[in-house]
């Protein structure tokens, strides 16, 4: 008795022209339909024989259904994240990229107050690791303090941060 994964291997060989087919109709002819019936077989290839699949052809159409609707979600968020990555470097009027840059001008003027809020020893040992890049024993060595407060700093200054970059207006 063949495997799952056998059987539906032959299935789809033998049906390989009508699940291009029904592939096209979800995600359009050409490539997209090639790439998801080529997943399709390698998806295929890893079904597990536990429990016996009765209707095969059934199972088969569904996870091409499956497959391509996900391939589709797939190319529907890269096409976003594209145009939105598009609009923010080249300044598009995209009124969502306006927005965004708002909003992060905004929550970036909030996080300067913050770190302007911070105590003076806070501030300093924030911008030593981060803006200067120096290692938390660096920093503990350059001011004279342990290593366990130079954390102590920055897990407040992180805390500070977070806060106000979360804050809502």
């Amino acid at each position: 008795m063949p495997t799952n994964a056998e059987a539906l291997s032959r299935l789809l060989l033998a049906d390989r022209a009508p699940l291009m087919r029904w592939v096209a109709r979800i995600v359009g002819a050409g490539p997209a339909a090639e790439d998801v019936t080529q997943s399709l077989w390698l998806r295929v290839q890893r079904v597990a024989d536990d429990p016996p699949i009765t209707h095969k052809r059934a199972y088969l159409y569904r996870l091409a259904s499956n497959l391509a609707l996900d391939h589709g979600k797939r190319e529907a968020r890269l096409q976003s994240v594209h145009e939105e990555a598009q609009a923010l470097l080249w300044g598009s009027d995209h009124a969502l990229a306006a927005d965004r840059t708002i909003l992060a001008r905004d929550t970036l003027k909030r996080i300067k107050t913050g770190i302007n809020g911070l105590s003076s020893q806070t501030r300093r040992v924030f911008e030593l690791h981060r803006y200067d890049h120096l290692t938390q024993r660096e920093v503990a060595e350059r001011l004279g303090i342990s290593t366990t407060a130079v954390e102590k700093h920055m897990r407040r200054a992180m805390t500070v941060i977070a806060a106000c970059r979360d804050a809502d207006d």
